[in-house]
Formats: structure tokens, C-alpha cells, sequence
């Protein structure tokens, strides 16, 4: 049983009504407006922006830099079957000092910590120095082709820029604030196709078999060491997700064989260097193939500086234990952030239960995580 906190505390009060709209992707059901009504109050000028299918919220209070940014999704997965949850995903129910609903932890307790801490930051700190900022999409657990990215390139393009950006993600292990993600690894998807012809198994002399061609090739990739990493990423990995062929029948030689694959890569390697790896073992094997690729992101590293200093320290000062430093994991919206000079890290509750069924998190870490992002305020907008 989780320790006795107070129910009625303000970031578990909010993060129950961000819970109880039910914003599956790309939809924000309402959520952006809530958290903008309570920014507004604070001074922020508030800016929708939207793409396509997608809302996504610029807020800004006071014009001059440096700017601090809290960035975030109201959006979460589909709840998927909600007969298999022990309450309903989207009517948050809280027991035993620990809150469950679709988004708990990914990412609508965040949300809500933020949006405390910054009422309390600004309560004490009106006159702080530089810019705080919210930079906020729907679009995260979906194709995010119109959230994070198209709001960065608006950004670009009238050069107001990001100095410091905490992205709320679900970062933590045990407890909040035993991980924080300073960096993470590059993404690249490969949709491969192997052309062979189809024919009679009982006549392989009057067909070509793909699968039979493609097998070497694919060992040889699955064995291939990319790189060794570093002392901040692991070595990156390549792992074949998906192989398609054949008709259904079992008289058939396929004529076509489909490989997906994606790597997830260091800073040791690059896209397109794999790109001419990946191709150069293809060719050596003499396939006929035509391949497409997607790079979700590249890799990222906020090297130890003023974000990370304070971020250590609020935590240490809130539970008392140093954080450790991580890119493991898959990626988030702060592969869009990085690359405009931004320092970026990621912050939020336990991960354990995002995506799943009865997802939660424990107002223990909400409250404490609150405390963070307070803490990380001070260090950060307040001169000493």
C-alpha cells in the first residue's frame, strides 16, 4: 500500500480532469483549453496551433530569453479492451494513494505537475528572469507528423528559440526521479522488398524464391556489430519486426518477400551511414530488392550543463537521492526540440504501467514530481 497523501491536492485535482477526457490520438478533447485557462491567469499569451488533425499550444509568458519550456501530449494510446481494466480507463479512480486512468502516467500527471508547479513558481517569482513556456501537442503517441515537429518549425521560423526544455515523459524506474533521460537514440525504419518469382514448389527450377535468397543477407544483417557506442548510448541495435510472404498456400513459391526492420542508433553512427551498410550487404548477396526508410528521429545528447546541473540537484533536494542519468528507451518529442540548440530533458513518473491495461501512477510521485518542477524553476529562472 502506497503512503497517505493528500487527495485533494491540487496536481492529483487537475491531473483527474485531464484523465477524465478521453483524448486517444490526435484528439485533445478539451485538454489544451483547460490548461491554457490556468496559464492565462499566470500572464502567459496563449497561441493555438493547428495541423491538420492536431491541436498544439505555443504559451509564453514575457518576451525576453532566456526561455524555460515545459513540453508535453495530452494525448494517449487507445484504452484497448476496457472490460480487461479493474476501472474504467477514462473515470480516474483513486485507492490506496495511488490514481488510476489512461494516461496517469503517460502523460496527464506530468501535465498537471507542471502546471501547479508553475502556479506556485510564479505566486513566489513574479518577476523571474528570462521566459517560461509551454509547448504542448496532441499528436505524440500517433504518427506525429503535425504536433511537436510543425510547432518547432513555426518556432525556426521567426527564430524564437528554446533554451531549456523539460519534457514530461513517464522517465522514471522505481520511483519518480530515479532516472532522467538526458539523451536518446536515433531511430531508423527500413520497409524492405525482395523480389523473387512465384512458382510450383514442385518446380523450384521454374521459380525463385525470396525467402531462400533473402535468408543470408538478413543472418548477416542480424549479426552485424554497428558500432560500440559510448559511454552514454549502448551500441546500436537492429531488430527485424516484421517478415511477410508467401500466398497461403503450401504448393506456392512466394514471389515477394517483405522485411521491416528498424535500428535504434547511437551517436557513433549516423542514418545515412547505415543506410550504405544496410545496402552494401544487400548488394554483396545479389538480391533484387527496392527499400523505403523513415527516420523517426535522430539521436540526441544534452551534454552536462545548466539543465542538467539544476534538474540533479531539485531532486536531490526533494528525496534526497542523485539521479541517474539515462538514453535508454524509445523516443520522444524531444527529438524535434534538441536539434534547435535547445537543452533537453525528460522528467516524469514511474513508466511501469504505461500503455498497459489499469494504468497508474502513486500521488506520492505526482506531489513529488510537482516539487521537482518547482525546484527546477528556482535553480533555473531566479537569480541568486
Amino acid at each position: 500500500m502506497s503512503e497517505a497523501y493528500d487527495h485533494n491536492h491540487p496536481t492529483l485535482v487537475l491531473a483527474r480532469e485531464l484523465i477524465s477526457r478521453r483524448s486517444v490520438t490526435p484528439n485533445d478533447e478539451g485538454c489544451q483549453p483547460l490548461m491554457a485557462e490556468r496559464l492565462a491567469k499566470l500572464g502567459f499569451s496563449i497561441e493555438e496551433m493547428v495541423f491538420a488533425d492536431t491541436t498544439n499550444m505555443w504559451a509564453r509568458r514575457n518576451t525576453s530569453g532566456p526561455v524555460f519550456c515545459f513540453a508535453g501530449h495530452t494525448d494517449v494510446v487507445p484504452a484497448g479492451d476496457e472490460s480487461a481494466w479493474h476501472t474504467p480507463p477514462f473515470e480516474p479512480v483513486d485507492k490506496d494513494g495511488v490514481l488510476y486512468g489512461r494516461g496517469a502516467a503517460d502523460m496527464k500527471g506530468s501535465l498537471a505537475a507542471m502546471i501547479v508547479a508553475t502556479e506556485r513558481f510564479i505566486e513566489k517569482h513574479p518577476n523571474h528572469t528570462g521566459s517560461l513556456a509551454y509547448l504542448i501537442t496532441s499528436d505524440e503517441e500517433g504518427p506525429f507528423i503535425n504536433g511537436t515537429v510543425k510547432v518547432i518549425e513555426t518556432l525556426e521560423a521567426r527564430n524564437e528559440k528554446i533554451t531549456w526544455c523539460l519534457v514530461g515523459e513517464p522517465s522514471s524506474t522505481n520511483y519518480c526521479g530515479d532516472v532522467v533521460k538526458y539523451g536518446r537514440r536515433g531511430s531508423l525504419t527500413g520497409y524492405l522488398s525482395i523480389a523473387g518469382i512465384q512458382g510450383h514448389v514442385a518446380y523450384p527450377h521454374l521459380a525463385r524464391n525470396p525467402v531462400h535468397q533473402a535468408a543470408p543477407a538478413i543472418a548477416e544483417l542480424a549479426a552485424e556489430l554497428w558500432d560500440n557506442g559510448n559511454a552514454a548510448f549502448p551500441p546500436t541495435s537492429m531488430q527485424i519486426v516484421d517478415m511477410q510472404a508467401g500466398t497461403g498456400a503450401t504448393n506456392v513459391v512466394p514471389g515477394k518477400l517483405n522485411v521491416t526492420f528498424n535500428l535504434r542508433f547511437s551517436t557513433e553512427s549516423t542514418a545515412e551511414g547505415l543506410k550504405q551498410r544496410i545496402l552494401a550487404i544487400l548488394d554483396k548477396h545479389e538480391l533484387t530488392y527496392s527499400i523505403d526508410w523513415i527516420l523517426n528521429g535522430l539521436p540526441f545528447l544534452t551534454e552536462q550543463g545548466s539543465l542538467v546541473t539544476a534538474t540533479k540537484a531539485a531532486i536531490t533536494k526533494i528525496i534526497g537521492q542523485e539521479p541517474e542519468l539515462s538514453t535508454a528507451g524509445g523516443t520522444s518529442d524531444g527529438r524535434f526540440i534538441a536539434p534547435t540548440g535547445a537543452q533537453v530533458i525528460e522528467l516524469g513518473p514511474v513508466n511501469a504501467s504505461i500503455h498497459k491495461v489499469n494504468e497508474h501512477v502513486s500521488h506520492r510521485d505526482l506531489i513529488q514530481l510537482t516539487d521537482m518542477y518547482e525546484a527546477i524553476l528556482e535553480h533555473i529562472l531566479v537569480d541568486e
